[in-house]
């Protein structure tokens, strides 16, 4: 049995495109990469796996279990992270959480400390006191609180500084080797690349590519800018340029050949400055899917 399978599912709001026959499954125990650009369809597709919306065509499952017909059944089995927290501004962190608690009818609150130490949140604040970064965290936490079979994490680190992102990935991992099977959603092709098994690709409301992540990062692409004088600055000829596009003294490059190429062709240039990254989905996807 798949945690997630997915069959021809397609959302139009009156007119407007959400989502057009996005098939894939997801095994149990798999990290799941959902990747593209704002406003591709990722929520649309995950708002509509939970029920949240009634899907205008297609079908999907999870652990077996219809969508639409048993979604009570499957609430219990996931957790649920969404992009942006919402929840009572009065409320103080302990109480919203010992409520989930009660509501999932989970009795090991005691992980609901475990988890604030890791994530060094005071549970003692109101919601309206907590910073964006804050709120983000007593989400995590309840998403993670009931130790559920299947996670659902919608751009999940937004609003997480870098020591509490590491944190987040280690939290994920554990909840990964005890059985948890994650479905992670997210624009940021550096966090899908750390955390996942395979990655699905969806740009403006379909799948367009379907894949492990060695096989998606083999031609291992980069953002390469450049500072040079007027007379260089023009444009750069080398095997493995995919575009280059010149604004004043700057010259920025999307570059998929080997770095040591690229790097003995810049030692003959007089290179005021550089800047090597990687690039945006939205940056691969214009060479890929234009």
């Amino acid at each position: 049995m798949k945690a997630v399978e997915i069959k021809q599912l397609t959302k139009f709001y009156k007119k407007s495109r959400g989502i057009e026959d996005v098939s894939f499954s997801i095994d149990q125990g798999e990290i799941f990469g959902f990747i593209g650009p704002n406003g591709a369809g990722k929520s649309t597709t995950i708002r509509t796996l939970l029920n949240f919306i009634f899907p205008t065509s297609g079908s999907a499952a999870i652990f077996g279990k219809d969508i639409v017909s048993e979604t009570k059944e499957i609430k219990k089995m996931v957790g649920y992270l969404p992009s942006e927290v919402h929840y009572y501004d009065d409320m103080r962190a302990l109480d919203l959480l010992t409520y989930s608690a009660k509501f999932q009818q989970y009795a090991h609150t005691q992980r609901i400390q475990e988890l604030a130490e890791r994530l060094q949140l005071d549970l003692h604040k109101k919601i309206e006191d907590l910073s964006f970064g804050n709120r983000k965290k007593v989400g995590i936490i309840q998403a993670l609180l009931h130790e559920p079979k299947l996670l659902i994490l919608d751009e999940p680190t937004s609003g997480l500084d870098p020591l509490m992102q590491h944190t987040f990935f280690e939290l994920l991992r554990e909840a990964n080797q005890n059985g948890a099977t994650i479905f992670f959603s997210s624009h940021i092709l550096s966090e899908v690349q750390k955390m996942c098994d395979r990655v699905a690709i969806i740009k403006e409301g379909k799948i367009v590519q379907i894949d492990h992540v060695e096989a998606l990062t083999k031609n291992n692409f980069k953002k390469v800018k450049l500072v040079l004088p007027d007379h260089e600055a023009d444009n750069l000829s080398l095997e493995g340029i995919i575009q280059q596009q010149k604004q004043g003294d700057q010259l920025t490059l999307l570059y998929n050949g080997h770095m040591k190429d690229l790097m003995i062709r810049l030692a003959e240039m007089d290179v005021k400055d550089i800047l090597i990254e990687e690039p945006s989905l939205e940056e691969v996807f214009m060479h890929y899917y234009e």
